[in-house]
Parts: structure tokens; sequence; C-alpha cells
């Protein structure tokens, strides 16, 4: 299992508004290959951030599949403009357990 981790900056203003958005968006990750579920976490220490945390089997399912597909252009209409900045992605995988 592949994490990926996303960092999302948006308008602390635009909170409500942006995990709305987000919440109607967690259907397209649900039904994309080798993704094995989606949440959104809330920084504590900065206002407006937010780290997207998605399982997915392989970095492959994501950045090849899930990217290419309708539902990430579905994805971004919904959350993108709610973006200050590009979002920094990282995938991980478990080290020690």
């Amino acid at each position: 299992m592949i994490l990926e981790m996303a960092s999302l900056e948006i308008d602390p203003a635009q909170a409500e508004p942006f995990e709305a958005a987000v919440r109607r968006a967690l259907p397209l990750f649900a039904r994309a290959r080798g993704c094995g579920g989606a949440e959104l976490h809330r920084v504590i220490e900065r206002s407006g951030d937010y780290l997207l945390v998605v399982k997915w089997n392989t970095v492959e399912d994501h950045m090849v599949h899930f990217r290419q597909s309708d539902d990430f252009q579905a994805w971004r209409q919904l959350a993108g403009p709610f973006f200050k900045s590009p979002p920094q992605v990282v995938h991980t995988e478990v080290a020690v357990k």
C-alpha cells in the first residue's frame, strides 16, 4: 500500500466550502482503480493548510490511471479553484512498523 500525501493550501475563509467540495469529490477517489480510500486532514498549526491522504495499491494507480482519468479532471474542477498554490505531492511507503 502506497500513501499519496498532498499538501494543500487554501484561503482560511474558504475552509467550509473547500471541505464541502472535497466531500463531494471523495466518490471519485473511491471508484478509482487501485484506490483504498481518501481522507482530508486539517493542519492544526496552520489555518488554511490541509493534507489529502489517499491510499493506492501502486504509484502507477495514482500517477497514470487516476491522473489520466475524467475523475481526476472532475476532482480538479471541484477542489482546484480553492488552491492558493499548486499542491505538493509525495508518495510514501511503510519503512518501519
